[in-house]
Order: structure tokens, then C-alpha cells, then sequence
């Protein structure tokens, strides 16, 4: 037997009998809108949801408040959830539902902040790279800003967060060659978009 082979339940276990159970009465809890399977969930889940929504919206408030938003919604979200997939995963395609509010919300406030970004900069040790690097930033952003949402969310999840096409896919609620489309025409978007901000 290869040393891979006794390796790999540490590494690449799936959920066992016993834990599907579990978060299957967790789920039904949370349809009954027990205040403590939604607590249980937050507890376990926040700091992934918080991180996608965050990659997504580019924005520490837009993101809190689209995890808020998840949350909220969890208990009518749940009487939708079938177990197709993970729970994690539901939560971050309710994220992607509520999304669109969040990244106008985020869109605005980013132009708000570039033109603060205008006023001169206090003394850093090395300015030019500060600068090179705030302004790199703020093209990206402003060019993420410009896709359209399914788009971006699908950049999100498998660029900025390294998601497979089928998990992407399963995410968006679309079949994996929408999602793998989506994807290409995000990246062609982005690379017109930055080469014409790189000319300006």
C-alpha cells in the first residue's frame, strides 16, 4: 500500500454518515427558525462567508452587511435547501443571491474613497511603490465594478477564492459550462478593461 493511499482519508475525507446526520437536523432546526441551530450555524460558518463576501464586494461594510443579510435569511433560505450540497455552500450561494444590493453599495463607496485617494498622500517610506501599488488597487476594483454581476461572482469564486467550475457551478445554480463561461468572459473583460486604464 502507498504511503498516499494511507494518507489520504486524513486529508481528503468525506463527511461521514454520522455528520450528514447532524447537519441534516441542523438544517431542520434552522426550518423551524430555532434561534440556536441559527447561532450554531454563524458560529461555524461566518468566517467563510464573511471572507467570499468580502473578496466579492471589495468593501469591509458591504461585506458585513451582506453577511448580515445572509444570516438573516437563513431560516426562510433553509425551507429551500435540498442537501445537494454542503451547508457551507448553500450560505455562500445565499450570499451570491444578495449580492447585487451590496456591490452597487460597494461600487459607490469605492468611488467615494478614490476621490479622497486624490488628496496627497502623508510621507511613506517608499511613496512611489505605495502609490503604484494603491493605484493597481483601485484599477482592478473599478474594473470589477464594471462586470456584470454573474460574472464577477464567478471571478470571485474561482480566482480570488480558488473554487473548482462544478463547486462555482453548484454555488450560482447553474450547470459548470455556464460557470466556465462565465469565468472567460470575466477575465477577458478585465484584461480589455485594465489595458484601457493602463493607456489613459
Amino acid at each position: 500500500m502507498r504511503a498516499l493511499d494511507l494518507l489520504a482519508p486524513l486529508f481528503f475525507s468525506r463527511p461521514t454518515a454520522s455528520a450528514a446526520r447532524v447537519e441534516e437536523e441542523l438544517v431542520e432546526r434552522l426550518r423551524r427558525g430555532e434561534s440556536s441551530a441559527i447561532a450554531e450555524v454563524y458560529d461555524e460558518h461566518y468566517a467563510t462567508v464573511r471572507a467570499f463576501a468580502r473578496r466579492l464586494t471589495g468593501d469591509d461594510a458591504a461585506a458585513e452587511d451582506l453577511v448580515h443579510d445572509v444570516f438573516v435569511s437563513l431560516p426562510s433560505a433553509a425551507q429551500r435547501f435540498r442537501g445537494e450540497s454542503s451547508l457551507k455552500t448553500f450560505l455562500v450561494s445565499i450570499a451570491v443571491n444578495h449580492a447585487r444590493h451590496h456591490l452597487r453599495s460597494a461600487a459607490r463607496r469605492r468611488v467615494a474613497l478614490e476621490r479622497l485617494g486624490r488628496e496627497p498622500l502623508p510621507d511613506a517610506p517608499n511613496p512611489e511603490r505605495d502609490v503604484s501599488r494603491a493605484a493597481l488597487a483601485r484599477a482592478l476594483d473599478r474594473a470589477l465594478d464594471q462586470l456584470p454581476v454573474p460574472q464577477r461572482v464567478a471571478f470571485v469564486l474561482c480566482e480570488v477564492e480558488d473554487r473548482s467550475a462544478r463547486e462555482a457551478a453548484e454555488i450560482m445554480g447553474v450547470p459548470e459550462a455556464t460557470a466556465r463561461t462565465r469565468l472567460f468572459h470575466a477575465k477577458q473583460k478585465l484584461r480589455a478593461l485594465l489595458d484601457e486604464e493602463e493607456s489613459r
